[in-house]
């Protein structure tokens, strides 16, 4: 994500430098100490940032990601435990899915046995193994088996889950669309290019696939459907795309606004600047940059050990501390030392 001299390889035309990729997801959870025992323990994603909604600071803000919090692994989750259940439905990401290496789909079946962990059979997409299942509160997610190079940008987090299995950061997110025509052209001009279509096992309609440049987070496959959502706990909140440098996101901001879209104004997220939009079915696109990263403020080795408040709140701490549920987050040194040592 670092890579300032991209071409405009995955696109069509002159335009804006092609995101190379998923920056991170966000998504709505229900119970706090529920969502990071099962996404720090069971799915065995390292707690990157313990932060707080900076447009709610009465409620966390989980950044889960791989070893070094890597942009293109980051699934994050305000969890709002009054909000009810949602329902996936057309303008929304309806699936997020995340890599994990070759022939582990067997040791995490047997992992998801041992806990409760609710998953469906496996299905062959595009040529490639998914898993899909759902975290505590009913959001749907895949696994998806890839070959992992050794040049892969992501770093694998050992606590809880052998290398050998752990997931290594995004593969795709699937958009359920009412009507899908401008998207797809929104997609190719932020630099992504058409690459297949079949049949969408849960819709019976057709599903295609667009590919970024990048080697994370790479794909977005679009499928329309007119099966009427809601947000709530369970759903996705947005997706956030790569746009590595401030020039990057200029372009890309200036691109979305030619097709008549409203993107906001860049925002300062202490560890990278965002821009937000609908776009034309209604889903929540954020532009985020590559800097500062979490280790910005926090040493590498200590991430998400304790609450981060972005500068402006930290005036607030004891206000915005007591207001906040306790939580432990899940720790297991001798689970860390054993799986570095595999």
């Amino acid at each position: 994500m670092t890579d300032e001299s991209a071409t405009n390889e995955g696109g069509s035309g002159d335009g804006p430098n092609p995101t190379p990729g998923i920056h991170h997801v966000t998504c709505v959870a229900g119970d706090p100490q529920r969502n990071l025992d099962f996404w720090v323990e069971t799915l065995g994603l390292r707690l990157v940032k313990r932060s707080i909604n900076q447009d709610d600071p009465g409620t966390y803000h989980f950044f889960y990601g791989d070893a070094e919090g890597t942009p293109g692994t980051s699934m994050t989750f305000f969890p709002w435990t009054d909000l009810p259940k949602g329902e996936v439905g057309a303008g929304q990401v309806s699936r997020t899915a995340f890599r994990v290496p070759e022939g582990s789909l067997d040791y995490w079946e047997g992992r998801f046995d041992e806990r409760g962990v609710d998953y469906d059979d496996r299905e062959e997409r595009f040529g490639e193994t998914v898993l899909p299942l759902r975290d505590p509160d009913g959001l749907p997610f895949e696994l998806v088996e890839v070959e992992i190079l050794d040049d892969d940008p992501t770093t694998a987090w050992t606590a809880f889950v052998p290398e050998s299995a752990a997931i290594r950061g995004f593969h795709s997110v699937t958009l359920w669309l009412d009507d899908a025509e401008r998207t797809e052209r929104l997609l190719e001009t932020m630099g992504l290019a058409e690459t297949e279509s079949e049949a969408d096992a849960a819709t019976g309609n057709d599903r295609t696939r667009f590919a970024a440049t990048g080697p994370v987070g790479k794909y977005v496959d679009v499928v329309e459907t007119d099966r009427q959502g809601s947000s709530g706990r369970g759903t996705v909140h947005h997706v956030a795309f790569q746009t590595p440098t401030d020039a990057d996101q200029d372009g890309m901001r200036e691109a979305v606004a030619s097709m008549g879209l409203r993107p906001t104004q860049q925002i300062d997220r202490h560890w990278f600047r965002s821009v937000y939009f609908r776009e034309f079915a209604g889903a929540l696109f954020e532009l985020a940059t590559a800097d500062p990263g979490y280790a910005s403020d926090e040493p590498l080795d200590a991430l998400g050990e304790r609450l981060v408040l972005p500068g402006r709140f930290e005036d607030r701490r004891d206000e915005i501390e007591s207001g906040l549920a306790d939580v432990t987050v899940p720790r297991s040194d001798a689970a860390f030392a054993a799986n570095r040592a595999d």
